[in-house]
């Protein structure tokens, strides 16, 4: 067997958010959005991967596959985690592995850390992966964490046994078009606030850094909290186009009581016309962020998997774009959850992620001209 640090092996193609100097000074690849992890071609007849792992109540799940097809999902203990993947194939046989985390950063944690180590092998090499037909990033919430899709229907309890993010839409997209990929989601966040009417919970919030609902010390100091770098791992990064689905959090907030915030601070959203029209406008001002970031790139604001309450002003904020000149951006109506495709959590199940991957695959074939 041998054995080498995860930055020492040959044509690995890293994935997710991270800052290289941090973590190769670390000696690790931290995975701190679900959706994160590395692939490989490998053609060994055995492989291990060493990764390591922290946590007070909320442990990161993995998930691995082989050549495309699910091979092991499960959570990583405290400290060091040797995982077997596959003993006793055939060598000299090209094997596409990946790795990903399934589950979302939690910032209630205070401990919480996954990360990649080192790799072991037998009887092989890593061999150049095929170059991805296109890049894509995934900005959401709950539905682009996978939230839902692990554990039978009946099943309530918010843990992280339930998030499995390699079924969820945005990777079935991804692989159905043979793209690289990243997510950058939080469960129950939206555009102006959470679900609650925490407006401290908005991703536009904060999308410019490397990974803040990461908090925990471990993560700070591999950079989480800073503002994305120019570094391969950051802002030097550009896709070709990206998907936003938010909205439904924002929904669903304005059915709730307001927020009280420890200071005596008050938000509340409600569907009146100003508050439909403040929806627009942040919906607005998020699009023009993502622009200035990458300015190439086709903008997609998907929604409806849980109901198309706030359609009109997220598609209204396309509109407004549109209008002033930018002709990549566009709106993506997503199939809503049905009695039949409903997964545990009063979430949608993976019938709906695969139909909502569809609709998104076809629009960004024609957008970005793939065959």
């Amino acid at each position: 067997m041998q054995t080498a640090n995860v930055w020492q092996c040959q044509n690995l193609r890293m994935l997710g958010r991270f800052s290289p100097g941090a973590a190769q000074s670390e000696g690790l690849l931290p995975l701190f959005w679900a959706g994160s992890g590395l692939e490989c071609l490998f053609t060994g007849s055995e492989l291990h991967l060493v990764l390591e792992a922290d946590f007070e109540q909320y442990e990161p799940w993995i998930a691995v596959s082989l050549n495309g097809a699910p091979l092991l999902r499960m959570p990583l203990a405290r400290g060091k985690n040797e995982v077997c993947l596959f003993r006793g194939m055939t060598a000299g046989v090209p094997k596409r592995v990946r790795l990903l985390r399934e589950t979302q950063p939690v910032g209630d944690d205070a401990r919480q850390f996954a990360a990649v180590r080192a790799l072991a092998w037998a009887d092989g090499a890593f061999l150049p992966l095929p170059a991805p037909a296109c890049r894509l990033e995934f900005i959401g919430d709950s539905l682009t964490s996978g939230e839902g899709l692990a554990g039978a229907r009946a099943e309530t309890d918010w843990v992280t046994a339930l998030f499995a993010a390699s079924q969820s839409w945005a990777v079935r997209t991804a692989d159905a078009l043979g793209a690289e990929f990243r997510l950058i989601s939080q469960s129950g966040w939206g555009v102006r606030s959470g679900w609650d009417n925490d407006p401290r919970c908005t991703l536009p919030s904060i999308w410019g850094t490397l990974c803040a609902p990461a908090r925990s010390e471990r993560c700070r100091g591999l950079g989480a909290a800073q503002a994305l770098s120019s570094g391969p791992g950051g802002a030097a990064w550009q896709p070709d186009a990206v998907l936003v689905n938010l909205g439904a959090n924002d929904a669903g907030a304005m059915g709730n009581p307001p927020w009280a915030g420890p200071e005596g601070q008050s938000f509340c959203q409600r569907p009146t016309a100003e508050g439909m029209a403040l929806l627009q406008q942040a919906a607005e001002g998020f699009l023009h962020t993502l622009r200035a970031a990458y300015p190439a790139a086709a903008l997609v604001w998907a929604c409806g998997m849980l109901g198309d309450a706030v359609r009109p002003p997220l598609e209204g904020a396309v509109r407004a774009l549109r209008a002033a000149g930018d002709a990549r951006v566009y709106y993506l109506p997503l199939p809503e959850v049905t009695d039949a495709t409903m997964g545990s959590r009063q979430h949608p199940g993976p019938g709906c992620h695969a139909a909502a991957a569809g609709a998104a695959a076809g629009l960004l074939r024609q957008v970005l001209d793939l065959k």
